[in-house]
């Protein structure tokens, strides 16, 4: 596990919880996986998936009934990472506001991270 014992890696909005928790019930999902991939624009993309079940390896972080797992490969991007969810006249999504973020493209839909997050040594 990456980052600092007793603290989670992530946190949760209520919005975002309330979103998460409206999910999770509807098909019997365990919470929702996220995590980080190459691609888009500035190198990185957050991923999202509805878990199942949970692996003994993802970092589990439950706040107000919602239950978020963290990938371990994306454990040491998304930490200090606040997740939120938004509301707006022509969208709505998850938002991620994320300290290690470097650099984002102009449609948000990737990421950057400093060069030195994810080497080893």
């Amino acid at each position: 596990m990456f980052g600092i014992p007793g603290k989670q890696a992530v946190t949760i909005t209520d919005r975002a919880a309330a979103q998460i928790s409206k999910l999770m019930t509807k098909d019997g999902h365990q919470g929702l996986r996220i995590g980080v991939k190459k691609g888009g624009c500035a190198g990185m993309e957050y991923t999202m998936d509805y878990v199942t079940e949970v692996d003994p390896h993802d970092e589990v972080v439950e706040t107000a009934g919602a239950r978020v797992m963290i990938a371990p490969m994306a454990q040491m991007f998304l930490f200090g990472t606040e997740i939120d969810y938004e509301v707006s006249l022509l969208e709505s999504g998850f938002r991620f506001h994320n300290p290690n973020v470097t650099e984002a493209c102009g449609c948000g839909e990737s990421i950057k991270f400093d060069e030195k997050l994810g080497q080893n040594g």
